[in-house]
């Protein structure tokens, strides 16, 4: 009875100190590494609870709004993006991992087999849409008016050889076309949740010189908080990294 009341009031204790952090996260990776990192944060006084979301906007606008504290499903190129067209003052604490974007097909096995006209798909907002006219213009199949501009849109293709049709669908559905286009050109976190294999299955994927390193992001007044430093330095061990490196396989890279 006396063991039973000591752990009680143990348990009583930690719940009364514990902070809790609520951070929205894509699937995979980011809830993964989040629900893997829970044990360490735990033991640090910090309850972390982990909110999937499957669409690139409400992470940020629920942050804004104070609904949640963090969230970790972008790179910065993003955020800027989002920052500048919402008003909003999101900031990053901290970079976790890279996800190369790649180009995939369900017909082809390299990019010189695209026929005359072959339909292609890329995300719709603007930084990973442009990433993705990069990583094509990069490989041959377009020229752009500045190769160097990550926020090249279709009205910015200057040379196109195979009169490739450009389709723009949000970044989450382009697994689900994948069948009935010639390319669809998808960024790993959704590659993998529709378990394509990017290291083996993409025709061509970004490199590790990639700026689209994917960060923990919440509010300028919630930066120095107490939880959120401890979540950064949680990220950032040995563990994690060889999490990472394990896990996927080198299709996601650690950033630190």
């Amino acid at each position: 009875m006396k063991k039973l009341l000591v752990a009680f009031a143990a348990v009583a204790a930690f719940s009364a100190h514990a902070e809790t952090i609520t951070v929205a996260a894509s699937p995979v990776p980011h809830a993964e590494i989040l629900e893997f990192v829970k044990p360490a944060l735990a033991k640090e006084g910090v309850d972390l609870n982990v909110k999937v979301f499957t669409d690139y906007v409400q992470p940020n606008v629920q942050v804004a709004e104070k609904r949640l504290d963090a969230n970790f499903f972008q790179h910065q190129p993003y955020l800027d993006e989002f920052n500048k067209a919402k008003g909003t003052h999101l900031v990053s604490v901290g970079a976790v991992h890279l996800e190369p974007l790649g180009a995939y097909s369900s017909k082809y096995k390299k990019l010189a087999d695209l026929p005359d006209g072959a339909n292609v798909v890329i995300p719709n907002d603007a930084t990973n849409g442009g990433r993705a006219l990069l990583l094509l213009a990069k490989n041959g199949l377009i020229t752009l008016k500045d190769p160097t501009n990550i926020l090249s849109t279709i009205k910015d293709i200057t040379g196109n050889d195979k009169n490739l049709k450009f389709r723009e669908l949000e970044a989450a559905t382009l697994p689900r076309v994948l069948t009935q286009v010639d390319l669809a050109l998808i960024n790993t976190n959704y590659a993998l949740e529709a378990k394509l294999d990017p290291s083996k299955d993409a025709l061509v994927i970004e490199g590790s010189d990639s700026p689209y390193v994917n960060i923990l992001v919440t509010r300028e007044d919630n930066k120095d908080a107490d939880a959120v430093k401890k979540l950064v330095a949680a990220l950032h061990t040995p563990e994690v990294k060889k999490f990472i490196e394990e896990k996927y396989k080198g299709a996601i890279k650690p950033a630190f």
